[in-house]
């Protein structure tokens, strides 16, 4: 990944991952064995707990179909990657300024097109930096965008 071009996002709208996306013949399992997917899920998981948040929902994303992941993936796995490249200089830093908590919550649209299960996510800054983060699958199924987002308030 040492010559890839970097990106700007952890995820292109362009991926639309689902269990359809797995390998189903011959030729697509003997490409993905040879793939070291949980390998790089692992890495970026690593990355991600210890000092980069801003990677933990496409982490999720991607580490969902570790059982049996397809070429597509694979690629979105490789897009996260070209993001860190490209962000390898992104740090988190304190000012002597003002330190106000703040709290920022979201839930999206049901990206996950198998199960239809809805993403909450939220972040409290201090001083503007980020301190606590998560990203978790919804408890319960909510039957609008409104109320997905009135859980992920709540």
């Amino acid at each position: 990944m040492d010559n890839t071009k970097p990106v700007s996002t952890p995820m292109g709208n362009h991926f639309k991952l689902s269990k359809d996306k797995s390998p189903k013949t011959e030729l697509e399992y003997g490409y993905m064995d040879k793939i070291p997917y949980a390998s790089a899920i692992g890495s970026l998981m690593y990355a991600m707990v210890y000092t980069r948040l801003d990677i933990a929902h496409v982490v999720g994303v991607v580490s969902w179909c570790m059982s049996n992941p397809g070429k597509q993936h694979w690629e979105a796995v490789k897009w996260i990657m070209r993001y860190l490249k490209g962000s390898s200089e992104t740090c988190l830093s304190f000012t002597a300024g003002c330190l106000k908590l703040e709290g920022f919550v979201d839930a999206d649209l049901a990206w996950d097109i198998d199960s239809r299960e809805r993403t909450t996510g939220y972040v409290y800054t201090l001083g503007g930096t980020a301190v606590s983060w998560s990203s978790t699958l919804q408890k319960i199924i909510a039957l609008s965008t409104i109320e997905a987002e009135y859980v992920a308030v709540s």
